[in-house]
């Protein structure tokens, strides 16, 4: 069995697909591990600690002929897999739904994609949740680079020359990178606030010590989706979270905003009429920037100034933590397929409820429901 572990190509993409701890796990079942020559430089690993590992290092072409299984973090085209067996598994981010040509490449070359985004957000999954492990770093990523912008103190601070204020900062959007950045917010002694569609999230935004905004006049709407995701509102819901949000930004002065529905472009929850609102010098973190935006003029990769308050976002804000996130990606990667080794026949082998949910092609075909139709 072997595993071939790829440069990352696309653009800003700093994180790679295995570290040296899990390139020895991998050996540890009996996979033989073949790494790209200054794969994990950008994550700050080096080619001998690969190969003080056990991984063979060479170029593109060595590292995928006769590969069984490439791992990746973006999926790379089908034009870099030459030379890899016939059905080799690729595991790895699609974004099946935005790169729809990609996965088709994949099915007409034959191989077999499996999404690590489409992981099943099931109790015995959650070690193989690259969403869940790459938001945890990127709402702890998105308090600091706003922290970094902001050109005042996070804490209060109580000096012989008087008092400073604590900033005030809310999240909108309390799933995994919401809840990192109000631990991270309040570790940095902000007064924090925080708000979701999901009204199941309050007691844990209760539990880091901030405060919980919710609409309290519109009854019977959870907004919960199936996995844990949250779901579009209805209109009556949408009108009366904006009435109630928009009272509360003109307050503050960091707004970060994590909001995404799978398959969808992010939902629109600030717009340029409130940002004016907000008090100059005020920050804004869109961390769904890449995916359309939650705020009205969000730009990924710059800082927008508008009514004096700034907005900026990451087009890849786990990538700006590439050691931890490579890291963790790593080890999502490593829990997947090692749950399913199968040592009699010394490769994994995937069972319906997670195979099905993940793999998009085979047998030159597309084959995942949620891309059918």
């Amino acid at each position: 069995m072997r595993i071939a572990i790829l440069k990352e190509r696309a653009a800003g993409e700093t994180r790679v697909a295995a570290t040296p701890e899990t390139v020895k796990k991998f050996i540890g079942l009996g996979a033989t591990l073949a790494v790209e020559q200054g794969a994990g430089e950008s994550a700050s690993i080096s080619d001998s600690a690969y190969a003080d590992a056990g991984a063979s290092l060479g170029s593109a072409a060595d590292v995928v002929k006769d590969a069984d299984i490439v791992l990746g973090v973006q999926a790379p085209d089908v034009m870099t897999l030459s030379g890899a067996k016939p059905g080799a598994w690729v595991a790895a981010l699609f974004d099946p739904f935005g790169q729809k040509e990609r996965v088709e490449a994949y099915a007409k070359a034959g191989f077999e994609a499996l999404s690590m985004e489409f992981m099943p957000r099931i109790t015995r999954a959650q070690s193989m949740d690259v969403l869940s492990s790459q938001s945890n770093l990127a709402g702890y990523k998105a308090v600091l680079a706003a922290a970094n912008e902001y050109g005042r103190a996070f804490p209060m601070m109580m000096t012989a020359a008087g008092t400073v204020q604590a900033a005030r900062v809310f999240i909108m959007g309390v799933g995994v990178a919401g809840l990192q950045a109000i631990a991270t917010a309040k570790r940095l002694g902000a007064q924090v606030s925080a708000t979701d569609v999901r009204s199941a999230t309050r007691e844990q935004i209760q539990s880091l010590g901030a405060k919980p905004i919710f609409v309290e006049s519109v009854a019977g709407i959870e907004g919960e989706g199936s996995g844990g995701y949250a779901t579009e509102m209805s209109e009556e819901y949408q009108k009366a979270q904006a009435e109630l949000v928009s009272g509360h930004i003109a307050k503050q002065d960091i707004v970060i905003t994590t909001a995404l529905i799978p398959g969808r472009a992010a939902p629109r929850l600030i717009s340029d009429e409130q940002i004016a609102t907000m008090k100059p010098g005020s920050v804004i973190f869109d961390l769904a920037v890449a995916q359309g935006g939650n705020v009205e003029g969000s730009v990924p990769d710059q800082v927008v100034e508008k009514h004096g308050v700034k907005i900026m976002g990451f087009s890849n804000t786990p990538a700006h933590l590439a050691a931890d996130t490579s890291a963790l990606f790593a080890r999502n990667h490593f829990n997947f397929l090692s749950a399913f080794w199968d040592k009699e026949q010394g490769r994994p082998v995937l069972d319906e409820e997670i195979g099905n949910a993940v793999r998009l092609t085979k047998g030159g075909e597309i084959v995942n429901e949620r891309l059918k139709g």
